[in-house]
């Protein structure tokens, strides 16, 4: 299947680790040219990037803060024309709720939320103004759906934002068509989860009806494809992948 990404453009925030890594190097893949975010680890970006390129692709690191304006104009006009933004960024403290605090709190949503509004509202704006169409997929969460027992309130609250702010979006754009959807991974191995999985891995896949943890490229497939022309008859969806945790 032609996806028809190739010389498209797309910007991953926090493309420089974890699932944000393996959308760029699967967006790259497909011919896109993939803008890597990152905020406090060059080096990781640029082995991204370093990595893309050794495979043919194209792709350039490019820093900023996605809870700050002026980054996020900054992001955008180090790329110039942008096809497709995914707003994969996200922070995560833990805490039980009566140790969290509000600091904690408000970035989390600052990152995670605000800083998809911020993203996504540059976006539009930039396609408005060249008369072009786009996508945008926001990585949500199941436990948008289902909480967490480890202290994740504000990542799960944010997460949750997430999804409501994808309908919202996806509502208002449909006329320009440009397309908004979500995707709400799983268990997947990432530096955030790491540490609970490596804990008890039985435990984590038990509670997965299909008993075993998604890789990475489980995931990136369903974003790539929500990336593509492919999919150019969804918005305002939200994608459980999840191995049947959520079921949603």
């Amino acid at each position: 299947m032609d996806l028809k990404l190739k010389d498209k453009v797309a910007l991953v925030t926090g493309g420089s680790h974890g699932l944000g890594r393996a959308i760029c190097l699967g967006l790259a893949a497909e011919g896109a040219k993939v803008g890597v975010n990152y905020h406090r680890n060059p080096a990781k970006a640029e082995a991204v990037v370093k990595e893309i390129q050794g495979k043919g692709g194209e792709a350039v690191a490019v820093s900023g803060d996605i809870a700050v304006e002026v980054d996020v104009v900054r992001i955008f006009d180090q790329l110039g024309v942008v096809d497709v933004l995914v707003n994969n960024a996200a922070v995560c403290p833990v805490a039980p709720i009566t140790e969290l605090s509000e600091a904690d709190w408000n970035r989390t949503f600052q990152v995670n939320m605000t800083g998809t509004f911020l993203c996504s509202r540059e976006f539009v704006r930039r396609l408005d103004k060249a008369k072009r169409t786009g996508r945008i997929v926001n990585i949500s969460s199941q436990a948008a759906f289902r909480g967490s027992q480890s202290g994740k309130a504000p990542y799960d609250a944010s997460k949750g934002a997430i999804i409501a702010f994808t309908v919202s979006l996806a509502r208002e754009l449909a006329p320009k068509n440009i397309c908004v959807n979500c995707v709400a991974p799983g268990f997947m191995y990432t530096e955030m989860l790491a540490p609970f999985i490596d804990a008890n891995r039985e435990k984590f896949e038990g509670r997965v009806p299909l008993h075993r943890i998604a890789t990475l490229e489980e995931i990136t497939n369903v974003v790539v494809f929500l990336s593509s022309d492919c999919s150019s008859y969804m918005t305002g969806a939200t994608v459980d992948v999840s191995g049947g945790l959520a079921m949603h």
